[in-house]
């Protein structure tokens, strides 16, 4: 489903710019046969600068080092051994999964941790909440950099696209409903409260929060928590770097700066929010409203949001899942045998 609405939003952009690329041509007198958008998208990547596009893989490849060693940290904390090879892998997976049903890579990495590693699947889902916290908490701080650093273009844009006579979002009906059943549901849990603490489902559910709740507590009793903050800032100065070396990768975007940059990643991280698979179509609708706010135009913007979006998000990823994919079955064989991993550690 979620896969569909990725699909359904990158091709409704395409089919709008489509007809819009058809009355350009026919501005500019270029017969229809002649006039495709695909086509030029085709030549767009083949005339790519290859080059560019393997550092934007180092770039985020630094990015996830740098994931690994932070949730690494988390684990270690809690006094569990762990193998950094198979926390890259789960990873790896992550993004993988994400690209078929958003989120579901936490859940992924969290299950390919605990079951090869020996941790209650609990505590790592604590740390992962400890993980996509500092994620939250640093976007926040692109967000306001962002805004401090292009403060008119961007007020510009949110007034250009604001609809004035659209409802508030407390006064739409399905909003009051669901915050009113939120509300019965939380005054029946209060008053019932000690015969769910006693059933089986309250002891089950308060063995995982509390199995959370101690991933989460790690952060306070790290041992070298600037280790793990600068780990944090590096994850996201990386990402930050992808789309700003991405830029000299594609000529219409090469002249662009430090500044087009940070808006570009600050508006393709919030298209990443959005429930579609990797961000599919929702990134490349915000990049070209971004690249828009510096002069260039929606059909090299596409073009651009397409090769930075297929080249990570498709090539790097599918590719690296299927890698790692291939390496976790082979290693549950060598389990099943009793053998060693490929670090000559017994399984």
């Amino acid at each position: 489903m979620f896969l569909s609405v990725g699909v359904g939003i990158l091709f409704y952009l395409y089919y709008t710019l489509n007809q819009a690329y058809q009355e350009q041509c026919v501005l500019d007198g270029i017969a229809a046969a002649d006039c495709s958008l695909m086509t030029k998208i085709l030549n767009d990547f083949k005339s790519a600068n290859y080059w560019w596009i393997i550092v934007v893989f180092l770039a985020f490849t630094f990015s996830n080092i740098s994931r690994m060693i932070r949730w690494g940290m988390l684990l270690k904390n809690m006094g569990y051994p762990i193998r950094y090879a198979y926390i890259y892998i789960s990873i790896i997976l992550g993004y993988f999964f994400n690209l078929f049903l958003p989120r579901l890579g936490e859940i992924v990495r969290a299950g390919a941790v605990a079951r090869y590693e020996k941790i209650p699947m609990e505590k790592v889902v604590g740390t992962i909440v400890v993980d996509r916290t500092m994620d939250v908490l640093c976007l926040a701080m692109v967000m306001g950099l962002a805004f401090a650093v292009e403060y008119d273009s961007l007020m510009n844009f949110i007034n250009a696209n604001r609809n004035p006579d659209s409802p508030g979002l407390l006064s739409q009906t399905w909003v009051q409903i669901t915050l009113g059943v939120m509300f019965l549901l939380g005054i029946t849990a209060f008053f019932n409260r000690k015969k769910i603490a006693t059933s089986a489902i309250g002891q089950k559910v308060s063995g995982v929060l509390g199995g959370m709740w101690e991933g989460i507590r790690t952060i306070g009793s790290l041992k070298k928590p600037v280790l793990f903050v600068l780990h944090s800032l590096n994850i996201w100065l990386m990402y930050f770097l992808m789309a700003y070396l991405c830029f000299f990768s594609f000529e219409p975007t090469a002249h662009l700066g430090l500044r087009a940059g940070l808006t570009v990643f600050a508006f393709s991280a919030l298209g990443m929010l959005i429930p579609s698979p990797g961000g599919m179509g929702t990134v490349h609708w915000l990049t070209i409203q971004a690249l828009a706010l510096y002069g260039i135009g929606k059909f090299a913007a596409f073009s651009f949001a397409n090769i930075l979006f297929f080249s990570i998000q498709i090539f790097y990823v599918i590719v690296g899942g299927f890698i790692c994919l291939g390496y976790l079955f082979f290693l549950h064989k060598r389990s099943n045998d009793n053998t060693t991993d490929f670090l000559g550690r017994p399984l």
